[in-house]
């Protein structure tokens, strides 16, 4: 069976060539995770039923843990999450659960400062310590020692955050656990934590229209949604003490400095990379798929898009402000595709 999967995957890529279109039945192929990757998602979704006209893609942009949670129930075909699936998650079933990375991107720490000329320059500990509370105030002598002549306001600092199960905030609270530790005791990291303080948004989305309607206000979302909203983000200094914003760049330097550690499953954290040009809040973002497939059609289709989108897909990646993948880690990946089975398989 496992060659049947990977015959049909190989034969999308021989459309993509311009091969012969054998005839396919309808496929929906249902998904639902991550609201980091939506913007590249969509697209992907979009040009693939090109490449596959008999397949369609239903994804709901509801936060990596609720992709997870559907996944693991098996109301969805595949979940997408920014963080890995923990080891506690993966022993929630008793079928084996893949990780595909898909690409890499960047958080980006935003503000409401309509006074200020120039980005923010901010800290990790600093961060850590806005969101715990301990810095309140816009013109904290802690925030203008590393911005010098900066119109810091008078002014709360309104702290804005993730209320769902968010890939996004494993991100951000990975981070903060490596450079506080204050925040590493409390909150930790996870898709959900307790939050100190702050009001809560549901999606990027959601924590995006908080910033952007809020004075005063701070939030963490992916590049892009702070780029398509003309929302300014802050530059972080790194962890070899180099100040870097948020780019393709720096996303890429990151992955680079933590590539030879890649394990073979692919749940690796590459915040707070080392190396003088690496973004600290750097990620992949992965698919979640069932090694042993429960519906044949759909394992097929589903095989043939991965090795789509690691290939054709990645072109996609950097006009929407993600980084593709090394292509290393693609041949790795398209070696594991080979352990997606099928019924009887």
């Amino acid at each position: 069976m496992r060659n049947t999967v990977l015959a049909a995957a190989f034969g999308v890529l021989s459309l993509i060539a311009g091969g012969p279109r054998p005839a396919l039945a309808q496929v929906l192929i249902n998904g639902a995770g991550a609201t980091f990757p939506y913007p590249l998602y969509s697209k992907w979704f979009d040009v693939y039923t090109k490449v596959a006209p008999s397949v369609r893609f239903n994804y709901q942009s509801i936060g990596s843990g609720g992709g997870i949670k559907q996944l693991l129930n098996r109301t969805v075909d595949f979940g997408a999450s920014d963080a890995p699936m923990t080891d506690a998650q993966l022993a929630q079933t008793s079928d084996p659960i893949l990780h595909f990375p898909t690409v890499l991107g960047a958080v980006v720490v935003t503000y409401n400062l309509p006074a200020l000329s120039a980005p923010l320059k901010l800290s990790g500990p600093l961060v850590a310590d806005i969101y715990l509370g301990k810095v309140s105030k816009w013109n904290d002598p802690a925030i203008a020692a590393l911005n010098p002549g900066a119109a810091l306001p008078d002014q709360s600092i309104v702290v804005c955050h993730r209320s769902d199960g968010s890939g996004t905030s494993f991100i951000f609270t990975d981070y903060l656990s490596k450079v506080s530790a204050d925040w590493n005791k409390q909150p930790g990291k996870g898709t959900s934590v307790k939050w100190p303080t702050g009001l809560g948004g549901k999606g990027n989305e959601g924590v995006t229209a908080l910033v952007q309607q809020t004075p005063g206000a701070i939030g963490y979302v992916e590049l892009i949604y702070a780029i398509n909203n003309k929302l300014p983000f802050a530059t972080l200094r790194n962890h070899d003490g180099a100040w870097v914003t948020g780019s393709l760049a720096g996303v890429t330097a990151a992955a680079a400095a933590d590539a030879a550690q890649m394990p073979a499953d692919f749940r690796v954290s590459i915040t707070d990379a080392p190396g003088r040009d690496s973004y600290p809040l750097s990620s992949f973002t992965y698919l979640l798929v069932y090694e042993r497939q429960a519906d044949a059609t759909k394992g097929k289709a589903l095989a043939a898009f991965l090795h789509w989108m690691l290939t054709e897909g990645q072109k996609y990646a950097p006009d929407l402000q993600y980084a593709p993948l090394p292509s290393a880690l693609v041949s790795r990946e398209q070696r594991q595709i080979e352990k997606i089975t099928l019924p009887g398989g």
